[in-house]
């Protein structure tokens, strides 16, 4: 008689999980330094333990079974949960403390979330805070994994296991730096950018983040190369000011280097490039006081403020 599952090896599903993350028996063996043939071993045992298949591996393909996406969307679960645990056991005191984690795409920059952070801090100053920063697509998945207290990231396509909450609207523009050919010229017509060689973030993608933005580069004909990505905003931002080429920031973060002369506004001069920044929380992880509370005090401060008010740029 076979063992029960409960029983299961607790290492094959964290390394299972691993292998679906990185979506390669290779890069999972890198990531958890060990051997892509231990790697290989532990995805067999655990095929054999669940008598299912769970990923369709050939040359060129890397693709999950029925039974394979179930079990990694439940081992991520259980895995949050699990590492939140002394989160929780931790919070049982009178005076609010604790540790927040908080995933943000690297444009985050508004007075409300600003405000929301020094009053919290202010009124609970022994709670600490970690931010990390990421593409608005890993934002998410740290969310949906538990990894993060919640999230700050562009809009994009939700997923059905979070909650969304419109936080701002932001809008964007294309930029040049001081020793671009452009630079100080008024009224330049878009055509005139067509064959510009250009920046921007890795989310610049139809698929992604700053859809808006690919999509006007489509329809405006701007086919220059791309010679520079990054999913930080400072390092799109140096890239433009020394001459790599042009890019797309927000408009109203860069307000001082415009000031400061080390950018200049491109058209688009219209506010087509329009981006959305949602708060994104995962219902199903258990919060701590502390988390919860800085959470209420964001919707709180945004349910407070028409969209007008929560527009900028």
């Amino acid at each position: 008689m076979k063992e029960p599952v409960w029983k299961l090896d607790w290492n094959l599903l964290r390394t299972y999980m691993v292998i679906v993350q990185e979506g390669s028996i290779t890069s999972a063996a890198n990531r958890l330094s060990q051997t892509q043939p231990s790697i290989s071993n532990a995805l067999k045992r655990l095929e054999e333990r669940l008598e299912r298949k769970l990923i369709q591996r050939r040359p060129g393909r890397f693709e999950l079974t029925k039974p394979g996406r179930l079990l990694f969307e439940e081992s991520v679960e259980i895995f949050g949960t699990i590492s939140r645990l002394t989160v929780l056991m931790r919070d049982v005191q009178e005076e609010l403390s604790g540790h927040v984690r908080i995933s943000m795409a690297s444009h985050i920059t508004s007075p409300i979330v600003d405000k929301a952070l020094a009053d919290f801090h202010a009124s609970h100053p022994k709670v600490t805070f970690n931010i990390q920063v990421l593409t608005s697509r890993n934002v998410q998945r740290s969310v949906l994994q538990k990894d993060a207290s919640f999230g700050l990231s562009l809009s994009m396509e939700s997923n059905s296991r979070l909650n969304y909450t419109h936080l701002y609207r932001e809008h964007f523009g294309f930029f040049c730096g001081p020793e671009h050919h452009l630079f100080g010229i008024e009224g330049v017509d878009i055509s005139q950018l067509s064959n510009e060689p250009l920046v921007s973030f890795q989310s610049d993608q139809l698929s992604d983040a700053l859809r808006s933005v690919a999509l006007m580069r489509i329809t405006e004909d701007m086919r220059g190369p791309v010679v520079g990505t990054s999913a930080n905003l400072e390092e799109v931002k140096r890239m433009i000011i020394n001459g790599l080429g042009i890019g797309p920031l927000p408009v109203h973060v860069v307000s001082r280097d415009i000031r400061d002369g080390l950018l200049w506004r491109l058209p688009p001069y219209d506010s087509r490039l329009i981006v959305d920044v949602d708060l994104v929380t995962n219902p199903r992880t258990h919060l701590s006081r502390a988390e919860s509370g800085l959470i209420e005090q964001l919707i709180k401060a945004t349910s407070n403020l028409s969209l007008t008010e929560r527009t900028y740029g």
